[in-house]
């Protein structure tokens, strides 16, 4: 998998840190463009996406001393057909959210199914596919 997320990432570590950890197991650069980190401190985790092959990665990343003592640990990204969409005004259709993001300069994904979250100005749209939601 090409995006490895890492979980129990407490709030006091810095993402440079990670990335340098990121670094030291896979032998890749982020400067180099290899991988990118994005930090997500609300469930303490960071999702690290690769540009190329990651190996075993997660593997390693998991048998390194310093994620260990930092008690981080990795894991593959499993493919879903499935993504969650924010910030939709209050009263828009289905159908609106269904054709936007059919529309080829948003995805060009067949949707299945827009499950809409009103009291949370959400939606979840399932695609026909895990390719509709890169």
């Amino acid at each position: 998998s090409a995006i490895v997320v890492l979980e129990n990432v407490q709030e006091t570590v810095k993402d440079c840190m990670l990335i340098m950890l990121v670094e030291n197991v896979s032998g890749l650069s982020e400067d180099d463009g290899d991988f990118s980190v994005e930090m997500i401190p609300e469930i303490c985790a960071a999702v690290v996406t690769f540009t190329g092959n990651t190996g075993e990665f997660a593997k390693k990343f998991n048998q390194n001393h310093r994620a260990k003592q930092q008690n981080i640990t990795a894991r593959c990204l499993e493919r879903t057909r499935s993504i969650r969409a924010e910030n939709i005004p209050p009263n828009t259709p289905s159908d609106y959210i269904t054709v936007y993001f059919e529309n080829k300069k948003n995805g060009g994904a067949q949707v299945v199914d827009v499950q809409q979250l009103p009291d949370e100005d959400a939606a979840i749209i399932t695609f026909s596919d895990h390719k509709g939601n890169a």
